[in-house]
């Protein structure tokens, strides 16, 4: 089948007879812009929308977009199809949505890499690196990261250590686009049937890459601002493109506020990017340490002997106290909905 090139298995095969003894036929999410999707099916590129029940009965997380794989309804003699089922996500990168409001947003499903670009110019900062590595292992993929434009940076060596040292396991690669440098190495990442999503902020070169992995300008390119290096979104919508070896790279828009967004124990994915503190913190002399001033606190000690940078244990604070911050926001929701159904029941009982 043509989905099989991108990345259809036996295993989502065998997932989904129950679908198929329903009538429906199994779909990838391509395109995702304002609730309108193009997706890719046994009869080719069609544009999809969602079931009224499907949209009304799921929260915005629960909603397909780019990656998804979906069971959806062929509408005779249109080019379109009604999704009516979202396959469960063996990845998702989730952000929370800008704004005051507590919810999350799927940005991109079913991935197997997750590639954090940061460029590096005016613009790099190790921050917010952090901050995407976070999200990254949360994900359930493997990060890579990808420092963009090496042929306008000086002083290259330093900045990959500089980035070795806060991701841990992490595989890093200081590239040029333009230039090609590195990128023949990074292409055994993309291969046949496999899918990455690639992230960052504006302006870090996301468009430039994925353009030069195609061989071909697909996406268009702006060049940064002149004076702070910070790009313009070029982005616009979310998208995947299948490459000419077979494997598959999620586009996103770049994104100028990340919000932090956690569905498991909070201190998971911050484990994971602030290993370092991890591993210290078990030898402080309280189980509940705070890093503050608490003796025989072995981070504070850390940091004292030149160890530790107080930036790291300040923006790992920082992300957990975020964390914290949103999984309230989160149960007071929860909390708040599960009122209004026992409101709703009680009230029709009574009538």
């Amino acid at each position: 089948m043509m989905i099989d090139m991108y990345g259809w298995n036996q295993d989502l095969e065998d997932s989904f007879k129950t679908h198929y003894e329903n009538g429906l036929i199994p779909a990838r999410i391509l395109v995702e812009h304002r609730g309108l999707y193009k997706v890719i099916t046994e009869h080719g590129e069609l544009d999809g929308i969602n079931s009224g029940k499907l949209y009304y009965e799921n929260d915005k997380e629960s909603l397909p977009t780019v990656g998804d794989w979906v069971a959806v309804t062929p509408i005779d003699g249109e080019d379109k199809v009604v999704i009516q089922h979202v396959l469960p996500r063996k990845s998702k990168f989730v952000r929370k949505i800008a704004g005051t409001t507590t919810e999350g947003q799927v940005v991109a499903a079913n991935f197997d890499y997750v590639f954090i670009v940061a460029s590096l110019n005016n613009n790099f900062n190790i921050n917010r690196l952090e901050r995407y590595l976070t999200t990254a292992w949360e994900s359930g993929a493997e990060p890579v990261i990808i420092l963009s434009k090496a042929d306008l940076c000086d002083n290259t060596d330093e900045r990959l250590i500089e980035v070795e040292n806060i991701a841990f396991g992490v595989s890093t690669y200081a590239i040029s686009s333009l230039e090609g440098i590195g990128i023949s190495e990074i292409k055994k990442y993309f291969q046949e049937g496999k899918t990455s999503v690639v992230l960052g902020s504006s302006g870090v070169g996301k468009s430039t890459l994925i353009n030069t992995l195609c061989g071909e300008e697909i996406l268009k390119v702006n060049e940064a601002r002149e004076g702070d290096d910070r790009g313009r979104h070029t982005t616009t919508h979310r998208q995947l493109i299948i490459l000419e070896d077979g494997g598959m790279v999620i586009d996103t828009p770049g994104m100028r506020e990340l919000g932090l967004w956690s569905e498991g124990e909070e201190g998971n994915a911050l484990s994971d990017t602030f290993t370092d503190i991890d591993e210290l913190a078990k030898k402080c002399r309280f189980r509940d340490c705070t890093h503050s001033n608490e003796p025989g606190c072995a981070v504070l000690e850390a940091i004292e002997c030149g160890e530790l940078e107080r930036e790291r244990l300040d923006n790992f604070n920082k992300l957990k106290r975020e964390l914290r911050f949103i999984e309230g926001k989160k149960n007071a929701r929860v909390r708040l909905e599960e009122k209004k159904k026992m409101k709703a029941m009680f009230k029709k009982y009574r009538r």
